[in-house]
């Protein structure tokens, strides 16, 4: 009896050793593919960088400013180069545009043009696979019907969040990263730049890893306790890859966000930020949509990763910041009252320099407000970081993004050529172009569309008269879920998701540029309570903040479309 038993143990405990060697070997050779024989040691490792960008037609810089390859010529070229599979992320596919807005928008053709280019690789014996978070996409559904692979990701069952990581990785050789979805105002109306990197299988290969595991996500509702050993990362921030680039030494590495979606040796996004910032000497150039050191669920926190790492920057380290930031319809009331309060740190100090500037819209002829700084990097004296998040606090908890930081080491000499040097010039141009504007202390930028409709002659103007009213999130306990306007619109109407842009007066706008108000020290203030509970007190204004995860311009982009 004793023997019987002795073997049943026996037999249990086999078949539990089998079924856990099973999970572990499943979990590292089921995720990710062959790797067409790429490893560490193989790859390569003297690679070419190109800064892509689309300007709007109706962008125009100084004859001299600096001006580089068009994003929709840098696309086509990755495709004429690619031999075996095209691997794209995008948080939006909307390249289709209607003929009203070809019309309005000649460049739009461009969206379409490449949807053709894409269709086109079947053709080729090309493959072509795609992650998207995006369940309903029309284009989606004519690549899959043109042989494309596409892996939808339920992010709203992963993490309450969205999948806006923007990149593309070629042949496991090439790849692009940066602020452009696939969505033709990306090359139409939207100011956009990224960066194109050839003949670099090291890097190339590392960002197939983060490709591959949204891959392997299709279908999931949970996200796995380990990850295969195919998706860990090959370099980080303190394991850089050491590489040529434009025949100049550099380091370089990927980011990813949010933490739950980080295998071994990944670096996340703020930590990769975090660094770039520290390493930082002289100057911090940053450009972004959207600045907002708060998270809001139950309670509006302030959020203090970045921000706190700014101010040390200005006062510990005397590092000149500038903060380029986008003015638009979405733009939170609040960004202005906490750039204003990294502007009062160095009203009494010696040698600190933080200045403020707002992008505005571009306003067209009709009065309509048109385009958006889409930009999302930073540039320092040593390093560039290109990211797909905007820096606000929920958007990397919940939200998916990618992000390339690549460094140059001191004393080269031809540092024009450098990455670093030519992402400088380009936010230099842009911070000294006609269509910032800077914030000043009785002055605001009119962002928002609720402002604008306020200044259309016939109507009073109340802006002076007390704080502007901020928009409340319907889901303070987590991101909104994706909305698509064009079920709105009733059955057998379809509304592309521009929602057309919005009428302002065409009064006092001679120079383009949307107008500016008075009366910002009469708005919401915002108070930082203790550092320990760091709650925010909103003062003046008798509504609550918004949901910043359901505002977050990545999700609003998903929203509304009305970028």
């Amino acid at each position: 009896m004793k023997s019987q038993q002795k073997c049943i143990m026996i037999f249990a405990l086999v078949c539990c050793f089998a079924v856990l060697m099973a999970l572990i070997f499943s979990a590292v050779d089921i995720w990710g593919e062959d790797e067409d024989g790429i490893t560490e040691d193989n790859c390569s490792k003297d690679c070419r960088v190109v800064l892509v960008e689309n300007i709007p037609d109706d962008i125009s810089f100084l004859d001299n400013g600096t001006s580089h390859l068009p994003l929709s010529a840098g696309l086509y070229n990755l495709l004429d180069r690619a031999k075996r599979v095209v691997e794209i992320v995008s948080p939006l596919w909307f390249l289709n545009s209607s003929d009203y807005e070809s019309s309005f928008q000649p460049a739009a053709r461009q969206g379409r043009a490449l949807l053709s280019r894409l269709q086109g690789l079947k053709a080729k014996g090309i493959q072509l696979k795609i992650s998207s978070g995006m369940i309903d996409s029309t284009e989606l559904g004519m690549l899959a019907k043109h042989n494309a692979e596409v892996h939808y990701v339920n992010m709203t069952a992963l993490t309450k969040g969205h999948l806006l990581s923007s990149f593309w990785v070629v042949d496991r050789k090439h790849f692009y990263i940066g602020s452009a979805s696939m969505d033709w105002r990306s090359l139409a109306t939207r100011k956009e730049l990224g960066v194109l990197v050839y003949d670099c299988s090291c890097l190339a290969l590392d960002l197939h890893r983060v490709f591959s595991l949204y891959w392997g996500l299709q279908y999931k509702d949970f996200i796995p306790s380990f990850w295969s050993k195919r998706l860990f990362a090959l370099y980080n921030r303190d394991e850089p890859l050491e590489f040529t680039l434009n025949s100049t030494k550099a380091q370089a590495y990927i980011s990813s966000s949010p933490d739950v979606f980080i295998p071994k040796d990944r670096s996340n996004d703020l930590d990769a930020i975090s660094r770039v910032i520290k390493e930082a000497q002289h100057f911090i150039y940053i450009s972004i949509i959207d600045y907002l050191p708060l998270l809001s669920r139950n309670a509006h926190r302030y959020w203090s990763r970045i921000d706190s790492l700014i101010r040390e920057a200005l006062i510990l380290r005397k590092v000149r910041v500038r903060l380029l930031i986008s003015c638009w319809e979405k733009t939170n009331p609040l960004t202005f009252n906490f750039v204003w309060s990294l502007r009062s740190l160095c009203m009494e100090q010696a040698n600190c320099s933080l200045e403020a500037k707002f992008f505005n819209p571009r306003v067209q002829r009709d009065g309509s407000l048109q385009g958006i700084n889409h930009n999302r990097f930073m540039v320092t004296d040593r390093a560039i970081y290109l990211g797909n998040l905007d820096w606000v606090g929920n958007e990397f908890t919940f939200n998916a993004g990618a992000g390339l930081v690549i460094s140059q080491p001191e004393g080269i000499e031809e540092r024009n050529s450098t990455v670093v040097e030519q992402l400088r010039a380009a936010f230099e141009r842009d911070w000294f172009s006609r269509y910032t504007r800077s914030l000043q202390s009785n002055k605001i930028p009119v962002c928002n569309k609720h402002q604008i409709d306020r200044l259309v002659p016939g109507k009073t103007n109340h802006l002076d008269n007390g704080p502007m009213p901020i928009r409340t999130g319907q889901h303070d306990n987590g991101p909104a879920p994706i909305r698509h306007n064009h079920k709105d619109d009733g059955p057998g109407k379809t509304k592309h998701h521009d929602d057309r842009p919005s009428k302002i007066s065409s009064q006092g706008q001679d120079n383009g540029l949307v107008p500016i108000i008075d009366g910002y020290q009469e708005r919401g203030r915002v108070k930082m309570s203790h550092p320990d509970n760091r709650q925010v007190q909103i003062k003046g204004n008798p509504m609550e903040a918004p949901s910043q995860s359901a505002e977050s311009s990545g999700s609003r982009e998903i929203f509304n479309g009305s970028l």
